[in-house]
């Protein structure tokens, strides 16, 4: 996942400077945040795996990774001051809260601190393929255990961002087949 989005990501994420804070909500075992620590940024990442968790301290040594649920104020759990930059790559589609996600996301950035975040696009021209050749079960099959239980469109997530405050300035796709 993170070999198509890291450089879009990366793209997104302004300036970046030595010393510039970034969090990452939802990040896994941290190879994400590891292209941010080459670049001498502070980052900190938060999981709901420990088992995530326990790869990125080993991995990322440098950093600083908790398991924490990306709800209520992380600021208060962090203990930090403000972040610069907030990435949450792959979240959203799997959470049963994500206006929770999108309060702690936007009351973790300072003032003016940026948000990038990446979901599976579901939009007409997606969800047509994907009826007209049967691939529901293989796309989404309700058999797996965890994976997605919200499917997000530009025009439900941008509702989503902008309930909380966020102010969005752009939508960049990525995968196989732009529109899909």
């Amino acid at each position: 996942m993170h070999d198509e989005i890291t450089p879009v990501v990366l793209s997104l994420a302004g300036d970046l400077r030595p010393g510039m804070r970034v969090l990452d909500v939802g990040c896994g075992k941290g190879d994400l945040l590891a292209e941010f620590l080459r670049r001498d940024c502070e980052v900190t990442g938060i999981d709901i795996s420990q088992q995530g968790i326990t790869i990125a301290r080993e991995k990322h040594p440098k950093g600083r990774f908790e398991n924490l649920l990306a709800e209520g104020d992380l600021l208060h759990e962090l203990k930090p001051p403000a972040f610069d930059l907030v990435l949450s790559t792959e979240v959203v589609e799997h959470l049963y809260s994500p206006r929770d996600w999108a309060r702690s996301c936007y009351d973790a950035l300072a003032p003016g601190g940026t948000l990038v975040c990446s979901t599976p696009y579901h939009g007409y021209l997606k969800n047509l393929a994907l009826s007209i050749f049967g691939h529901w079960d293989q796309h989404a099959n309700p058999l797996w255990d965890g994976g997605h239980i919200k499917l997000w469109s530009r025009k439900t997530l941008t509702r989503l961002l902008e309930e909380v405050g966020f102010e969005i300035t752009g939508f960049k796709g990525v995968g196989r087949f732009p529109g899909l």
